[in-house]
């Protein structure tokens, strides 16, 4: 149940005409009321003596009756409530009771206390109705109406369980602003997939994404043809923006512009400084952005810093977690942005959904997430994907550890009852996870058609050392179909000088793997990240395949020197 108060006006008989006719948007069927403040208003829907200005006469007859100088600018309050369209339709009873709660909680009426305003609940569709009232008692007092919205809010939460309707998540505040009716009919009439404020909205954040600079910022923002105004202080310095799509326009053939902030809390220009003032790098650090990285070495930073941002998540202080969370939200637009074509729409399906869960009440402390940070800026400078080979490995290994983050963040929200953003976390997971499985198809084929052509000695050494270093998982992973995948990355670890047995041991006990479609294909992305090696299974040695004779003798007579990383690559594979 959606409870939304909109505008207050100074015209009853304007909306009442709303209220009671065809519809701008979609269509009235038999509108009329379903309850009022004395239950006994005239309805001109359904009785054919009574009339519109007759209905609102007596809603603003309190307003008449006290001065002109006392009189509210706006009096006209209007609440729309609407239920989902999997709920039941609740017949006009249950309506009426829904209106009479709603105006109680709001601070409209008080029946307990015998006095209220008047007002009037229209019904002229299955799943929603209007409340208008008058914001003027009969003795000439005025409600006190401080968060309204709040009440009405908790009210709908106690409705839909005591009449079995979907439940809906609290909200707390920090969400973004919704689009309103007249902004969503707006797009359906302009054939918009989205509503502007959506639109700019996401421009913005993918704009924000990395950038280290108001200059850089506005600079994106115009390279992505939005019309910008600023405004300055008396001293010139730069208080605030707002943004407008060009073909978005009023009835006065005016563009709309929007306030960041009204675009989101976290898009305003003193919170988007907050993200810059963090990013005081060291000349080491500056001098390794002096060159812009390839697509594939931007995933694999990506990975990384998504790796290590687990630990922090689950385990970090709240503010420094709050901090890796809203900079996931960065490393997302930026990998959305530069995707290849298969992979581009659920990634930004996930962005989109992860943007609630990148904000909460617990503060960000900026700073901390700088590796993100900077890895959402690398995906930005290294351009769009090809989507293949290397390309493709290196975006399908990023995608999985940012999934594992984003499950950890659901987990961090739902511990501190963040119930909206939690919802949003595994909204986004789900399309992280199909974006996972479009971008690896490839490649994990290519590593499969690999493991199938290792020499039946190789192979049955591999699933030695995967029993004896995972007993628990072994038998679940040799009936996977990625099992082959992931017996040519064990070989080719131990080929670049890593004990395999300890990469397997360390994959699985740093990160649990009940979540994983998979577990073959997610310990493939893990062991390739820890022990740095190709993406694409480059690395693995011919001489490993089938019917190769120096593979037999190499099988035959045991591993060269397993047990330690080589040096200088401890550091890399190791999980922290």
């Amino acid at each position: 149940m959606i409870p939304r108060i909109q505008k207050r006006g100074q015209r009853t008989i304007g909306l009442l005409y709303y209220l009671y006719g065809p519809g701008k948007f979609e269509e009235h069927t038999d509108p009329h009321l379903v309850a009022s403040w004395d239950h006994n208003a005239p309805d001109p829907g359904r009785d054919a003596t009574a009339t519109l200005k007759q209905l609102q006469q007596l809603l603003d007859q309190p307003v008449e009756n006290i001065d002109q100088a006392q009189r509210p600018k706006k009096h006209v309050w209007h609440l729309s409530v609407r239920n989902g369209g999997e709920d039941r339709i609740l017949t006009d009873e249950e309506w009426g009771d829904v209106a009479r709660r709603m105006v109680a909680a709001a601070g409209i009426d008080d029946p307990e206390a015998g006095a209220g305003c008047r007002w009037a609940a229209v019904r002229h569709a299955d799943d929603h109705i209007h409340i208008i009232a008058t914001l003027v008692r009969e003795d000439g007092y005025k409600p006190d109406l401080d968060n309204d919205a709040h009440r009405v809010q908790a009210q709908a939460r106690a409705l839909e369980a005591e009449l079995g309707l979907r439940r809906l998540n609290k909200g707390d505040g920090t969400a973004a602003k919704r689009p309103t009716s007249a902004e969503r009919h707006k797009a359906q009439r302009q054939g918009r997939e989205r509503t502007a404020r959506e639109e700019l909205r996401e421009t913005v954040r993918r704009a924000v994404t990395g950038a280290r600079s108001e200059a850089e910022f506005f600079d994106r923002l115009a390279a992505a043809g939005l019309l910008i105004r600023t405004r300055e202080a008396p001293s010139g310095d730069l208080l605030g923006y707002k943004v407008a799509l060009p073909d978005d326009r009023n009835k006065d053939g005016e563009p709309v512009f929007y306030p960041g902030v009204r675009l989101a809390p976290d898009l305003s220009l003193p919170r988007i400084r907050e993200r810059w003032s963090a990013d005081q790098t060291s000349s080491t650090d500056a001098a390794s952005r002096a060159t812009a990285p390839s697509p594939s070495a931007a995933r694999r930073r990506t990975a990384s810093a998504a790796w290590t941002a687990i630990t922090v998540v689950e385990n970090g202080d709240d503010a420094v977690a709050a901090a890796h969370i809203a900079a996931v939200g960065e490393v997302l637009d930026a990998l959305a942005k530069t995707s290849a074509a298969h992979t581009r729409r659920e990634l930004r399906d996930a962005a989109f959904a992860f943007e609630r869960a990148s904000r909460s009440h617990v503060r960000a402390e900026r700073g901390h997430d700088r590796a993100l940070r900077q890895a959402a800026r690398d995906l930005v400078h290294g351009g769009p994907a090809l989507g293949r080979g290397e390309d493709g490995a290196s975006t399908a290994m990023a995608i999985d550890m940012l999934f594992f983050l984003i499950t950890a963040t659901m987990h961090w929200h739902a511990k501190k009852r963040h119930t909206q953003q939690a919802t949003a976390a595994r909204q986004a997971a789900e399309h992280l996870r199909a974006a996972c499985q479009e971008a690896a198809a490839q490649p994990l084929g290519v590593l499969y058609q690999r493991g199938r052509r290792l020499n039946r000695p190789m192979l049955q050494r591999q699933t030695v050392v995967l029993r004896e270093a995972l007993p628990t998982l072994a038998e679940q992973i040799l009936a996977e179909p990625g099992w082959y995948a992931l017996a040519a990355t064990i070989v080719e670890a131990e080929a670049a000088g890593h004990d395999p047995a300890a990469l397997l041991s360390d994959a699985v006990e740093h990160r649990e793997v009940d979540t994983a479609g998979s577990v073959s294909d997610v310990l493939v992305w893990r062991m390739r990240r820890m022990a740095d090696l190709p993406a694409d299974g480059s690395g693995l040695p011919d001489n490993y395949t089938t019917g190769n004779p120096s593979t037999k003798r190499r099988a035959a007579s045991g591993p060269s020197a397993p047990g330690r990383r080589r040096s200088g690559e401890e550091a890399s594979g190791k999980t922290r």
